[in-house]
C-alpha cells in the first residue's frame, strides 16, 4: 500500500480550498510532463496526502462523505490545471462509490480504512476483442479454496500509480461450485498480487500520463472477501452511472476553463493585434473581444450545467431516493457532458485561432490542451446522449441502467 500519510479532510470548503491549492502547484509543470511524458508521480502522492481521495469515505467509516457535487467540483479545479491528474482518481471515486452501494460491511470497513490512509484505487475493466465494450471475457473461477482471476484490460487509467485494482469479471462457474449468482464481479485487489502484470503502453495523443496502461491477470489467486458483485449498484436506480459520468464533465468542463484562461493569458502577453484593427494591442482588438465573450459563455453554461446535474446526482445518491430521481440525474448529466464536451473542444481549438501563428509554436504545446480534450472526450459517444435524452422527451422512456449513463 502507498506510503503516504494522508490528512483529513472534513468538509466540502476545505476540499476546494486543497484542490484550489494542489492546481495552482501542480499547473506550471503540466505541459512540460505532457511533452515529455512523464508521470507525475509526486503530484499523484501529494493527491494522496492531501486527503481528497478519501473524501467520499462514508463517515460511518472515518471519512468526510461529501457528495458528488463536490467531488465534481474538486475534480474540476483539478482538471482546469492538469486533466491528466484530474482523471487518475476516477475509477477511484467510482469503486468506492461501487463499495458503498454493493460492497459487505466487512468489504467496507478494510477498503476504506485503506483509502483513509492514503491508498489510491484504479480501474481494470475494459477489454478488446469484443463485439462491443460490454463483453468481458476477463473471468473468475473458484478453484482449491478461492477464486482465480484471468485475463487482459487495457486502458487502465492510474494503474501505474494504484495500490489497489479493481477488476471487471465475469464468473465462469458453470457447475455451480461457488455457490455465487451468475453475472459479474469487481475483484479488488493488491496491485502487487503474484499474476498481475501492468504495461505502461497507453499512446493516446493526449492524457499521455494518465497512467492507462494495460494490465495482464494470469492464474491470480483472490479470496471469496475480494469479490463485489456488480449488478445490484448498476442494474438498480442508485445513480451509479450518473456519479460515474458526472466526473467526466468535470475534467472536460476544468479543460474547458483551462484552456480559456491559457488563451487569455497568451494573448495578453504575446499575440500581436491584427493590422486592420487600427489598435496597438491584440486585447484591444474588438473582434478579438467578441470571441472571448463568446467562449466565456460557452465556458460558463458548461460550469452551470456541471453544477446543475451535480445536484441532480446528489439527489438521486440519497437513501430515500428513487428511479424518478435516478432517471433525472442520468438526463441531467447526459446534457452536461453534451455541453461539456462541446466546450472543451471548442474552446481549445480557438486558443490558436485567437493567439495567431505564435501559438502553434511547438515549444509552447498549447496544443495538449485540445489532445486532452480530444481524446478524454472519446470516452462514450455524446450523439447516445442525444438519443436518450430525445426518447425522454417525445416517449417518455426513461434511461437505461446500465452504468454509463
Amino acid at each position: 500500500m502507498t506510503a503516504v500519510a494522508a490528512e483529513r479532510i472534513t468538509s466540502a470548503d476545505q476540499a476546494y480550498s486543497v484542490a484550489a491549492h494542489l492546481a495552482a502547484e501542480f499547473a506550471p509543470g503540466a505541459g512540460e510532463r505532457d511533452r515529455e511524458r512523464r508521470l507525475p508521480v509526486s503530484e499523484i502522492d501529494r493527491l494522496s496526502a492531501s486527503g481528497l481521495l478519501a473524501v467520499t469515505v462514508p463517515a460511518e467509516f472515518g471519512g468526510a462523505d461529501l457528495p458528488p457535487s463536490a467531488v465534481a467540483e474538486v475534480v474540476r479545479l483539478l482538471a482546469t490545471a492538469d486533466p491528466n491528474i484530474a482523471q487518475i482518481p476516477h475509477s477511484h471515486f467510482v469503486y468506492l462509490n461501487l463499495l458503498r452501494l454493493a460492497g459487505d460491511s466487512a468489504q467496507q470497513g478494510r477498503y476504506f480504512a485503506d483509502v483513509l490512509s492514503g491508498a489510491r484505487i484504479a480501474n481494470a475493466q475494459s477489454e478488446r476483442g469484443g463485439a462491443t465494450v460490454t463483453d468481458i471475457a476477463t473471468t473468475v473461477r473458484p478453484v482449491d479454496d478461492g477464486f482465480r482471476v484471468d485475463g487482459v484490460k487495457y486502458y487502465c487509467t492510474g494503474s501505474l500509480f494504484a495500490d489497489l485494482l479493481a477488476v471487471l469479471t465475469r464468473l465462469d462457474d458453470p457447475d455451480g461450485l461457488s455457490g455465487l449468482p451468475a453475472g459479474e464481479y469487481v475483484a479488488y485487489l493488491p496491485a502487487s498480487t503474484p499474476g498481475v502484470r501492468i504495461v505502461d503502453d497507453w499512446n493516446g495523443i493526449g492524457q499521455r500520463t494518465t497512467g492507462s496502461g494495460t494490465v495482464a491477470f494470469d492464474d491470480v489467486r483472490v479470496g471469496r472477501d475480494q469479490l463485489l458483485a456488480r449488478s445490484a449498484a448498476v442494474h438498480a436506480p442508485t445513480g451509479y452511472g450518473a456519479y460515474a459520468q458526472l466526473l467526466h464533465v468535470a475534467i472536460d468542463a476544468g479543460i474547458a476553463r483551462g484552456a480559456l484562461s491559457a488563451a487569455a493569458d497568451f494573448v495578453r502577453t504575446k499575440a500581436r493585434p491584427w493590422f486592420e484593427s487600427g489598435v496597438t494591442r491584440a486585447i484591444d482588438d474588438p473582434l478579438l473581444i467578441q470571441r472571448f465573450g463568446e467562449l466565456a459563455v460557452t465556458v460558463t453554461a458548461a460550469e452551470a450545467t456541471l453544477t446543475a446535474a451535480g445536484l441532480a446526482v446528489d439527489a438521486a445518491v440519497a437513501p430515500e431516493a428513487g428511479a424518478r430521481a435516478a432517471a433525472h440525474a442520468s438526463l441531467t448529466v447526459a446534457a452536461a457532458k453534451v455541453l461539456a464536451d462541446r466546450a472543451a473542444t471548442e474552446v481549445s481549438a480557438a486558443l490558436f485561432e485567437l493567439g495567431g501563428t505564435r501559438s502553434a509554436a511547438a515549444d509552447l504545446n498549447l496544443d495538449h490542451y485540445w489532445r486532452n480534450a480530444r481524446t478524454h472526450t472519446l470516452h462514450d459517444p455524446q450523439r447516445w446522449k442525444y438519443q436518450h435524452l430525445g426518447r425522454a422527451l417525445l416517449h417518455d422512456t426513461p434511461p437505461p441502467l446500465h452504468g454509463v449513463l
